[in-house]
């Protein structure tokens, strides 16, 4: 029997025709699942931590300091994955219109 994968745990705080906005907490390996963004994003972290991102590309290490903030454009593709020993958390924003 397999192990299934360590899902990371969204709450979405606002869900409106301009936005939304949510806030993800990541155990210690738990990722997201493969996805991509069908909207342009923000990323605002929590925590400090390591991320895995995982692409059709290969894999990438970003590290993440809390309270620094970085944006995306639609149509990544990727699976999130917290590479560190500690709990990861971040809110991310995205913006379904101009």
């Amino acid at each position: 029997m397999t192990d299934s994968p360590k899902m990371a745990v969204p709450r979405v705080d606002l869900d409106d025709e301009r936005l939304r906005i949510t806030e993800w907490r990541f155990a210690p390996g738990a990722r997201t699942g493969h996805h991509r963004h069908g909207f342009d994003y923000v990323v605002v972290p929590l925590t400090d931590g390591l991320l895995r991102l995982e692409t059709g590309d290969g894999v990438a290490h970003f590290e993440l300091k809390a309270g620094r903030s970085y944006a995306r454009l639609a149509g990544v593709e990727h699976d999130v994955v917290n590479a560190g020993t500690a709990e990861l958390a971040f809110v991310e924003i995205e913006y379904k219109r101009p």
